[in-house]
């Protein structure tokens, strides 16, 4: 496992807060964004897209301003930031892997939405889940730390994620679903899960890639596909794997996984 140090040089954030105390992981106006700009695009343009030329069409400069916060919050919003290159890579591989990559980002930035995880993961398919459980799942974490109306607010932003990410479905009564698992977003996975430590066979068993719900034989399959598509190079003799990551790190990074 890397150190916790060297997993913030990536971009990984832990602590107590999160964007999610305010917004869900904001996946309109990261679409928006990414239509307007390439892969190379710069923090500064994001930036001056979203408060000088306001093309989220936001009412005002403090709105506008607010924006660019929780997005950086969520996402770094930089490509010298290891975890924003890699996702904003991946996001245009493939249009159907993008709400999920966008959760995938926000889970590996926002303590709050990570708490949220275990709850999502334990429901059945089809299960309903009362919003007042996910309040529950927070307030046990935090005893007396949120007030009832913003343990509401809480639970309404993360619920809003995990529906826009393929998890829940349902607009006031939410109920479990199986997301849409996109070569994309196990070359994502498994490249979380490389930044902390993981090589080989344990790639397959970190919380990145727990987070699919699937069996070993179709995270396989799903990586083999990512190595076709170019996104990873992937090599598996019997129970012995090989997954190289080809151009994600500078050698200057590379480094950072042995401190």
């Amino acid at each position: 496992m890397s150190s916790t140090a060297s997993q913030q040089k990536f971009g990984f954030k832990v602590g107590r807060n999160g964007a999610h105390s305010a917004r869900t992981m904001m996946l309109a106006e990261l679409t928006e964004l990414f239509r307007g700009r390439g892969v190379d695009a710069s923090a500064t343009q994001y930036q001056e897209d979203i408060e000088r030329f306001n093309v989220l069409h936001k009412p005002t400069e403090k709105a506008r301003k607010l924006t660019w916060r929780h997005l950086v919050d969520l996402y770094a919003m930089d490509k010298e930031v290891v975890l924003f290159r890699a996702f904003r890579r991946l996001w245009d591989s493939d249009e159907r892997a993008q709400a999920l990559l966008t959760c995938q980002m926000a889970l590996a930035r926002d303590p709050l939405l990570r708490l949220s995880q275990n709850k999502i993961l334990s429901l059945a398919p089809g299960q309903w889940l009362p919003r007042e459980e996910m309040e529950q799942a927070f307030n046990e974490q935090f005893p007396d730390r949120y007030s009832p109306a913003m343990l509401k607010s809480l639970a309404q932003n993360v619920n809003g994620t995990w529906t826009h990410a393929g998890y829940l479905e349902g607009r006031n009564k939410k109920h479990r679903t199986e997301p849409d698992i996109r070569p994309a977003n196990i070359a994502f996975a498994l490249f979380l899960g490389y930044l902390q430590g993981a090589t080989g066979n344990r790639l397959f068993n970190t919380e990145w890639t727990k987070l699919f719900g699937c069996r070993l034989e179709h995270l396989l399959e799903l990586a083999r596909q990512a190595s076709h598509a170019g996104l990873l190079n992937f090599k598996h003799a019997s129970d012995v794997v090989e997954i190289t990551f080809p151009d994600y790190l500078t050698q200057e990074e590379e480094g950072w996984l042995h401190e």
